[in-house]
């Protein structure tokens, strides 16, 4: 049984196999969603809901310069005559055609609340108002002329348009979007006049480069479009890819050197509301730490206010981040897929969309053309006979006062058409005037002239290709650049994509204080603090200093823990220092029985020596044990039985390492004999017999090695010849000089 029959009976049984019945089926659904629901045609740009809307408010006369009407009249025609489906899906493309952020060039005049660029939704149909705009009448121009075929509506009972005649480029100038079955569309709008410039183009030179006359996008609601001429063209030339779109931000100087940023357009597509909600929650995220408040000052037009932090901040470095890091930045789609004059959907380039359309224009004259010509044949028909009435009024008189069947007899007389004659007859009275012979016989002749003109317009291709232009040039008069609706809102203009700004541009630099205590609480005070001892520092009971630096907010600091793991803590996430700060732990991925062997700042040396206590080390860059995690990184792997014990950062002129045992021998050698590693054991940096390392440092040779002297006397000791203790890496070493501290540490 085929599909048609089981179509109009639905009820019979069949043995046709699941699989092929649920195919051909789904077949069905996918082509009518894709050329009767989601589609726009390349010759007008509109989808079937869009069409039927104009084309009932057109039959409602709701032309520019009448009232309005409610727009709960409109959809109801449209969904009863035209376009059986939901009431509120038709109500909602009514609404987007009226739309001044969605539409470059909108299509219906709405009264009333249809939404705004926050996202709010428009009001109920009952309470909107709507007619055309002067650009749904231009795209129209022609249905009364036949310039397009009609088609019965669904039910048979009246006649709708396939498609629209007028001279606007709809499909390219408002755009389109819509999702069907297995593809889609997404065209961005462009500016009418350069797209009306191109078209003219390409009447003469079919292979016109486009891209001459065509920028862009160009946006309702303007915008910066960022992309190379490079990316435009290979998108247009395509018909798939996007553009890179910004909002238009403005860095405003206050008085006393105070700035802020004022946001005056915003990209496509992007809801004002959500935009704002995006960047608030970027300021309580703390992702945007250089950003202090956001404020809608909004009006008519767009006012966002971004207030920096301080004064001191970069404001490129803040402009860059919020283009990173929000929709001030967003990328606008383009997938040139349309249904062609076959009704057959495919990708196209922006050149063969443009002479899709000029073709269609051309088809459009020639119809329109064709069809004035049979009316003028017609008016010509009727006009011969009253002029042939006026020669012979006082016969014709007689013969209408006389004869039972005055139409037959003129006819034989005066060799009349029966239409002729029955006009003849429904003549008026009053038109038998001798100036209404002298208007027919004007009016004759400008209809033979007109006529002539036609067909010599339809017998030549040059001539059409001349009137075509000369239409266009009038619609540019209209849409032009200088005018109000045509000027050009969107700016074309390359920029780089926007750059990640570091971690320390985005955190306000001040000094502070770190403070460690022995069981792991740590602290920040402001300032660099030089005395820490009395009611300085205070700490809970059974707890002490266990380390304490100058350090700045944009500092990311090293945390080294026995096991060789390395974590990463932000400087200005540190606990106030009032109090006694917070547990390390809290922070940090640091398991409970580990201990913390070193705290120090990143930015304090390039690189750093890191020792286990069995003696073994290696020299690692201070940025590859930089963590991203809370979990941290494996920088040091002891051997069993050891533990990382010493991280020292090494000086930019250092040339040399000393390192001490818990025997007291000192062993003096060569920086360079140190291997650099990422990660690893390391190599045996002093050897011992029984014991281990108890500490050890670079210096620069040249100056010798310096210790602190015991007692409060605060003096150093420096040992400029060190040969005793000079040997080669991974020898024991020798005992330390007289007064070297008691403890084994320098």
């Amino acid at each position: 049984m085929s599909l048609d029959t089981e179509l109009q009976d639905p009820g019979a049984p069949s043995d046709v196999p699941f699989d092929s019945a649920l195919s051909e089926r789904y077949l069905v659904y996918a082509l009518s969603t894709i050329t009767a629901r989601s589609l726009p045609d390349v010759r007008d740009g509109l989808k079937p809901v869009h069409r039927r809307l104009l084309w009932a408010m057109r039959l409602l006369r709701l032309d520019p310069a009448s009232g309005y009407k409610k727009c709960a009249r409109v959809v109801g025609d449209v969904i009863g005559k035209y376009h059986p489906h939901g009431d509120q899906s038709v109500y909602d493309a009514m609404v987007r055609l009226a739309q001044t952020f969605a539409l470059r060039y909108p299509l219906v005049d709405g009264q009333g609340n249809f939404g705004n660029i926050d996202g709010d939704n428009a009001a109920a149909y009952r309470y909107t108002e709507a007619r055309l705009t002067q650009v749904a009448i231009d795209l129209m121009d022609g249905l009364d002329e036949n310039a397009v075929d009609f088609r019965p509506t669904y039910n048979g009972e009246d006649e709708e348009p396939e498609l629209f005649p007028g001279l606007f480029p709809n499909l390219l100038a408002n755009g389109a979007a819509g999702i069907a079955v297995g593809m889609a569309t997404s065209i961005p709008p462009h500016n009418a006049a350069e797209l009306m410039n191109a078209a003219v183009a390409l009447i003469d030179n079919p292979q016109a480069n486009v891209l001459d006359y065509v920028q862009g996008p160009d946006f309702p609601t303007g915008g910066i479009v960022v992309d190379s001429p490079a990316a435009i063209a290979e998108a247009y030339n395509t018909g798939r890819g996007g553009f890179r779109v910004r909002a238009k931000i403005e860095k405003i100087t206050e008085k006393g050197g105070g700035w802020h940023l004022v946001v005056s357009e915003i990209p496509y597509g992007v809801q004002k509301g959500k935009l704002i909600e995006g960047i608030a929650d970027l300021i309580n995220e703390k992702k945007l730490p250089i950003l202090g408040d956001v404020r809608d000052e909004s009006a008519e037009d767009i006012r966002i206010v971004l207030e920096p932090r301080s004064r001191t901040v970069v404001a490129e470095d803040l402009i860059n981040s919020l283009y990173r890091l929000s929709d001030l930045e967003t990328r606008v789609p383009l997938n040139l897929n349309v249904l062609d004059k076959h009704r057959t959907p495919r990708v196209m380039s922006l050149q063969e969309a443009l002479l899709g359309w000029v073709e269609h224009q051309f088809v459009v004259l020639r119809r329109k053309s064709e069809h004035r010509l049979n009316k003028i044949a017609d008016r010509l028909e009727l006009v011969g006979g009253y002029i042939i009435a006026f020669l012979n009024l006082d016969r014709v008189i007689e013969i209408i006062r006389t004869e039972d069947e005055p139409k037959a007899v003129m006819m034989a007389e005066f060799e009349l058409t029966d239409r002729q004659a029955e006009a003849i007859l429904n003549m008026r009275l009053r038109s038998l005037r001798k100036l209404e012979e002298m208007e027919l016989k004007r009016e004759q002749e400008a209809l033979l002239k007109e006529k002539a003109d036609l067909e010599l317009l339809l017998s030549s291709d040059a001539r059409q290709r001349t009137r075509m232009k000369r239409d266009l040039a009038r619609m540019i008069e209209r849409y032009g650049l200088e005018t109000a609706l045509g000027r050009r809102r969107t700016v074309v203009e390359e920029a780089a994509v926007a750059r990640e700004i570091p971690l320390e541009a985005m955190i306000e630099r001040e000094p502070i204080t770190v403070i460690l205590s022995a069981r792991g609480w740590i602290r920040a005070m402001k300032g660099h603090v030089e005395d820490l001892s009395g009611e300085a520092l205070k700490f809970k009971e059974g707890d002490a200093a266990y380390l304490a630096f100058h350090a700045q907010t944009t500092d990311k600091l090293l945390l080294a823990a026995d096991n060789g793991r390395f974590y990463t803590l932000a400087a200005d996430k540190l606990p106030g220092g009032r109090g006694f700060g917070e547990p390390v732990r809290l922070m940090i991925d640091l398991e409970g029985e580990r201990n913390i062997v070193a705290l120090l700042p990143a930015s304090q040396a390039p690189k750093l020596l890191v020792a286990a206590d069995d003696g073994r080390g290696f020299v690692v860059k201070a940025e590859d044990v930089i963590a991203e995690t809370r979990k941290g990184k494996q920088v040091v792997t002891p051997r069993a039985g050891a533990h990382l014990k010493l991280v020292r950062p090494i000086g930019a002129e250092d040339d040399a390492v000393a390192a001490v045992g818990d025997n007291r021998k000192l062993l003096v050698f060569p920086l360079s004999e140190v291997a650099e590693l990422a990660r690893g054991q390391g190599v045996q940096l002093q050897r011992y017999r029984d014991g281990g390392l108890s500490d050890v440092r670079t210096f620069r040779m040249t100056d010798g090695l310096s210790w602190a002297m015991g007692g409060e006397s605060g003096r150093t000791r420096t040992e400029t010849d060190l040969t005793p203790w000079r040997a080669a890496r991974g020898a024991a070493g020798r005992m330390a000089p007289n007064g070297f501290p008691r403890d084994n540490r320098f």
